[in-house]
């Protein structure tokens, strides 16, 4: 049966970092989408949609405003226990916090727990897919991806690999990583609503024997992503340097073994040198957008305008559990708050794009997920813009639908999500 989800929509019809921001985007402030068989079929306005479809079952959230469900192109869900963890850079952290809590991972029924826990959570606060790195342990990766196909959600996922500079029980081997990572992508790649994705965690973890391994299975299966860490902090650039005195700089200890590019996404990054710009361009490899987990470990601020406007593929991300919320109303916050220290403020268009469209370009699931335009998987979320009292007396003095949607970006939490689907249905609760 044919669906019409009435309320406010908003689409995209152009990257709002290449044309002025009204020039990108479609506001109907009465409008509709059409769904049939898990399927944008139409976007429009209510009333004529509605004479077009009288036999439609219909939902209307009245004010609710209708998107595109929020992708997140960067996470860990093995930290989803440990978020908000006091105090630490980015290499005390991993050891005190990061990486106890994912040997627990080994043990199946813990990863089965924690995956179903990290999709309800997200779900609730409108994140319709996710990229996310799993531990060392087969065992995480199938917990996460079964939970996924029970909800019904688009994911991708690969298992992290590690094979020095971690502790015991958390390192591989080059052979080991290769094996059980094919192993896990002929199980799980293009299987429903899954992408496996080829995910070396960075280069301080990994021996160039284990990159070398990772970069043969890449380039035998291209269509992959391959996913890992990039110039996250100056300390962590200076560990690499030593590591690996014979690169020309980190993005070269990717790139001589197979690593780079049009389907890597190359979390943080914001500590880039020249040539590594140039050569993330000329690749058209993704950069993903880490706003509260830069700030909460101190890591700096990232460009974004700098490279979205030069067309690099930007997507953002909350970096569960470095990053400080799963919601992705509160990185779009941070995002904009990170732009007005770089002097480069962005617009709600600009920030609701990276959080959506931006972060399917990202993935290269453009032709399917990140918009509201027929074609694509009906995976939408609606925002009640009038969530809470603060907000409510700010949208009550709007004359435009972007002083009516900031401050639900500015302040917003899991009380502004009304609703969220996938494929056209509504989104399962504690499917466990």
């Amino acid at each position: 049966m044919s669906r019409l989800i009435l309320g406010q929509t908003l689409s995209f019809t152009a990257d709002p970092f290449a044309v002025p921001h009204d020039e990108a985007v479609r506001h109907e402030r009465r409008g509709a989408v059409l769904v049939e068989d898990g399927r944008i079929a139409a976007v429009g306005p209510a009333d004529a949609l509605r004479a077009a479809h009288p036999q439609a079952q219909v939902t209307d959230h009245g004010d609710g405003l209708i998107l595109a469900g929020f992708v997140d192109s960067h996470v860990h869900y093995p930290q989803t226990a440990m978020i908000a963890s006091w105090g630490k850079r980015l290499i005390d952290w991993l050891n005190d916090y990061t990486f106890p809590e994912e040997m627990r991972f080994a043990d199946p029924d813990y990863a089965a727990e924690i995956a179903g826990r990290y999709l309800d959570i997200v779900l609730a606060n409108g994140t319709t897919t996710v990229c996310s790195y799993c531990t060392i342990h087969p065992e995480s990766v199938d917990a996460l991806f079964g939970a996924a196909e029970r909800r019904g959600m688009r994911i991708a996922a690969g298992k992290t690999c590690m094979d020095r500079n971690a502790p015991d029980g958390l390192r591989d081997s080059p052979a080991l990583a290769y094996d059980q990572s094919k192993a896990l992508l002929e199980k799980w790649h293009g299987k429903g609503r899954a992408g496996y994705v080829i995910t070396p965690r960075f280069s301080p973890t990994s021996t160039p024997g284990q990159l070398e391994a990772l970069g043969a299975l890449w380039a035998e299966n291209p269509g992959c992503l391959m996913q890992t860490h990039l110039s996250e902090q100056t300390d962590e650039i200076d560990w690499v340097r030593g590591l690996y005195p014979e690169a020309r700089d980190y993005l070269d200890t990717y790139e001589r073994f197979g690593l780079l590019g049009e389907r890597a996404l190359y979390g943080h990054a914001i500590w880039l040198e020249a040539r590594e710009i140039a050569r993330l361009a000329e690749t058209g490899a993704a950069l993903i957008h880490c706003p509260t987990s830069n700030t909460f470990i101190g890591s700096g601020l990232f460009p974004t305008r700098q490279h979205a406007v030069a067309g690099q593929p930007v997507g953002l991300a909350t970096d569960t559990g470095g990053g400080s919320s799963f919601s992705m109303l509160r990185t779009m916050a941070a995002a904009y708050e990170v732009g007005q220290l770089s002097g480069t403020p962005l617009h709600p268009a600009q920030l609701l794009w990276l959080a959506t469209a931006g972060s399917a370009r990202a993935m290269h699931l453009q032709d399917r997920i990140g918009n509201l335009e027929a074609g694509k998987e009906a995976d939408m979320v609606v925002l009640d813009l009038a969530s809470t009292p603060a907000i409510r007396q700010r949208v009550d003095e709007a004359e435009t639908i972007w002083e009516a949607l900031f401050p639900t970006i500015m302040m917003g939490d899991d009380r502004a999500v009304a609703a969220v689907y996938l494929e056209g249905a509504p989104a399962p609760r504690g499917a466990g």
